[in-house]
């Protein structure tokens, strides 16, 4: 019987910080408003498809009605600038204004795969 050897991999405890921040981010399925503002933020990101930081703080006060407008357009404009530059979200930069996105599929692919080249 062949003498197989598993191979375990543990992380490193220095590399947990950067994990953690670099980790994917997923939009939450409903809005909490107990969550954390990057939570928050991803949802009404999400909602709108994409969108700047002042579309996303105009659809905070959505679920946010008693907040200051003021505090949600610094919230969405920190939490969506931070992911962006860490490449965690998308974004399209036009006229010195970013459009965030969550880089969502919205439609089917079109085309085809050809057998012959697989």
């Amino acid at each position: 019987m062949p003498n197989h050897k598993c191979l375990t991999f543990t992380m490193n405890k220095a590399d947990q910080p950067f994990n953690e921040e670099f980790k994917p981010v997923a939009p939450p399925e409903a809005y909490h408003a107990d969550a954390d503002w990057q939570d928050k933020v991803l949802y009404a990101l999400a909602q709108l498809g994409e969108g700047t930081a002042p579309d996303t703080a105009a659809k905070l006060t959505e679920y946010e009605p008693n907040e200051a407008p003021q505090t949600l357009h610094r919230q969405a404009e920190q939490v969506l600038q931070s992911l962006y530059s860490k490449g965690l979200i998308k974004g399209n930069e036009q006229d010195g204004e970013v459009s965030y996105n969550l880089s969502k599929i919205t439609h089917a692919n079109e085309g085809g795969t050809d057998p012959a080249l697989l």
